[in-house]
């Protein structure tokens, strides 16, 4: 029986990175990203979904199979034509993002704490990120690091949890040891002067990873 592959996805900040937003991701997602979602808060609508549309094409090309996010704004995955939606805390509840996007949508929100999405939401959703699991490398920290123990806890629900905040090729298979599905980057890989390079070694990392726990990651 194969090692299920963890998931690296690529959470977008555009000021972090060194290339145009597309060239970027289009190497990583070459050198191994998974998913990749669009984080971009402060942009218009109309802006957003030019980005989304750009960002998507610049992956797909890469690799055929990359899933492409967005986050919080359903409207622009739908419009957009994207994989999925990231909900945030103040939007749509999951229930309803399920009920609108279907089945074979991804949808996906974040916790701050194991054990803090309650049964409704856990049953709507594709997977979790928790986060700050270790000081984040791209933006300031609203609050402690979590560290690996609440995520080898939230790691035993029945969800994939994706862990998120400072991680990079020195910390990544400590992640997947703890149980995650996956981990979530940004400045690891969109502040390197190689995106392609940075994301290559975390494939690497993650790989490594699974084999040594013999699959009992998810």
């Amino acid at each position: 029986m194969s090692t299920p592959r963890p998931l690296l996805c690529l959470v977008t900040d555009r000021r972090a990175s060194r290339a145009p937003l597309p060239e970027a991701v289009a190497a990583a997602v070459a050198a191994g990203v998974d998913w990749v979602q669009v984080r971009e808060k402060d942009l218009p609508g109309a802006e957003l979904l030019a980005l989304c549309e750009a960002v998507a094409a610049a992956a797909r090309r890469a690799r055929p199979a990359v899933r492409v996010l967005v986050n919080r704004r359903c409207d622009v995955a739908l419009a957009a034509a994207l994989d999925g939606v990231h909900l945030g805390f103040d939007g749509v509840p999951a229930a309803a993002a399920r009920r609108l996007f279907g089945a074979g949508t991804l949808v996906g929100a974040s916790m701050h704490a194991a054990g803090e999405l309650d049964a409704a939401s856990l049953s709507a959703l594709s997977y979790a990120q928790l986060a700050p699991i270790f000081p984040p490398l791209s933006k300031t920290a609203i609050g402690p690091a979590l560290g690996l123990a609440p995520l080898r806890e939230a790691s035993a629900a029945p969800l994939p949890v994706l862990a998120q905040g400072g991680i990079e090729a020195g910390n990544a298979a400590a992640c997947i040891r703890a149980g995650a599905a996956g981990v979530c980057v940004t400045g690891a890989i969109l502040s390197a002067a190689d995106p392609e390079r940075a994301a290559a070694a975390l494939r690497r990392t993650l790989d490594e990873a699974a084999r040594e726990t013999g699959g009992s990651c998810r």
